[in-house]
C-alpha cells in the first residue's frame, strides 16, 4: 500500500505558505538568551533557509532578548516580497534569562514595537498571542483581555493578524470570538499528541496549526521505532519525524529551527519523503507508548 505525497502549501491568513518553515529561535543562545556564538554563521543560515523556498519564519523578541531579530534584520532586510514573519508577544525575560509573563496592555504594546523596530518593519504580518497563566504549558484561564489588546493594536493597523500560542482549545473558541484566529501555536509532534482533536478541528476550518518543538525540543525525539523506519528508508530519523508531521494533517506548518546549514539542508529534505502506510502505523504508536509511559 502506498501514500499520497502530502501537499506542502496552505494557507496562512491570506498567504500561501510553504508548510516547512524556519524557527529562529536557535538563533540566539544557550537557553534562547544572549547572543549566538557565531553570529555570521546565523546569518548565513537564515539567507540559506530562504534560499530554498522557506518564506516562513517563526521568531520573538523575547528570544534573546531581541538578539534573534536583530539577525533577522541584518540577514534578510528588505524583505522579499512573499515572505511571512510570524512573532510571539505576552512573555519576557529577566536578568538571568527567566521568563516572566508580560500580558498587559502596556506590555503587548511594547512588544508590538519593540518586534517592529528590531525586525525594520512598519507592520507585523501575524503576532501570536503566548498565554503564560503557566510557563509551562498551556492552563485554562480567560485570554479575553490580552487578546482584545491585540485586537485594538490590529486596528491601528500595527499588526495585521493575530495567533495564539500555549493554549488549549476552551481558549482557542474564545479568542475566535474577540478576532479572528489566524494560527495556533503549540507543542506538537509524533510522541506529544494532546492536541490531536485540536489539529482536527482547525483543519475543519482552514486554519494552520503550527507545532513548535516538533523535533522534541531541547530533547530530540528518541524511540527504537522511529530509527528502525528511518533506516529502513533510508532517512535520518529526524527527517522521518517531519514527514511524519507533514502527512498527518495538512494544516501544520512546520518550523523546524537549527543553528546549522547542514542541519538545514537535512530538515528541507523531508518535503521530499513519502511514508508508507506501515511506516506511518508503525509511527503512530509511538504516541502511544509516550501516554502509557505517563
Amino acid at each position: 500500500m502506498t501514500a499520497a505525497s502530502p501537499t506542502l502549501t496552505y494557507t496562512l491568513a491570506d498567504r500561501p505558505i510553504h508548510r516547512l518553515g524556519y524557527g529562529a529561535m536557535q538563533l540566539a543562545g544557550p537557553g534562547v538568551f544572549g547572543p549566538p556564538k557565531d553570529r555570521a554563521a546565523a546569518v548565513t543560515v537564515l539567507r540559506e533557509a530562504v534560499a530554498l523556498g522557506v518564506n516562513h519564519i517563526d521568531t520573538s523578541d523575547f528570544y534573546g532578548p531581541h538578539i534573534t531579530n536583530q539577525i533577522i534584520k541584518e540577514a534578510l532586510h528588505p524583505y522579499r516580497d512573499g515572505l511571512t514573519l510570524v512573532t510571539k508577544v505576552g512573555a519576557r525575560r529577566d536578568e538571568k534569562g527567566g521568563w516572566l509573563p508580560a500580558m498587559s496592555r502596556a506590555e503587548l504594546r511594547q512588544a508590538v514595537t519593540d518586534n517592529l523596530r528590531h525586525l525594520g518593519l512598519d507592520v507585523l504580518d501575524v503576532v501570536n498571542l503566548r498565554s503564560m497563566l503557566d510557563t509551562h504549558g498551556p492552563a485554562e484561564g480567560s485570554l479575553e483581555a490580552p487578546l482584545t489588546a491585540l485586537a485594538e493594536l490590529r486596528q491601528e493597523g500595527l499588526v495585521r493578524h493575530i495567533g495564539l500560542s500555549n493554549v488549549t482549545a476552551r481558549q482557542v473558541e474564545e479568542g475566535r470570538r474577540i478576532v479572528p484566529i489566524v494560527c495556533v501555536q503549540n507543542l506538537y509532534n509524533m510522541a506529544r499528541r494532546a492536541d490531536d482533536a485540536l489539529v482536527e478541528s482547525l483543519a475543519r476550518d482552514g486554519i494552520p496549526f503550527v507545532p513548535f518543538f516538533p523535533l522534541g525540543g531541547f530533547t530530540p525525539l528518541q524511540s527504537d521505532t522511529l530509527g528502525r523506519v528511518a533506516q529502513e528508508l533510508g532517512a535520518t530519523p529526524m527527517q522521518i519525524a517531519l514527514a511524519w508531521l507533514l502527512q498527518r494533517s495538512p494544516n501544520l506548518l512546520l518550523i523546524p529551527g537549527t543553528s546549522s546549514v547542514a542541519h538545514l539542508r537535512e530538515n528541507m529534505k523531508a518535503a521530499q519523503l513519502v511514508l508508507p502506510a506501515e511506516a506511518v502505523t508503525a509511527l503512530d504508536g509511538i504516541g502511544a507508548e509516550t501516554r502509557d509511559a505517563h
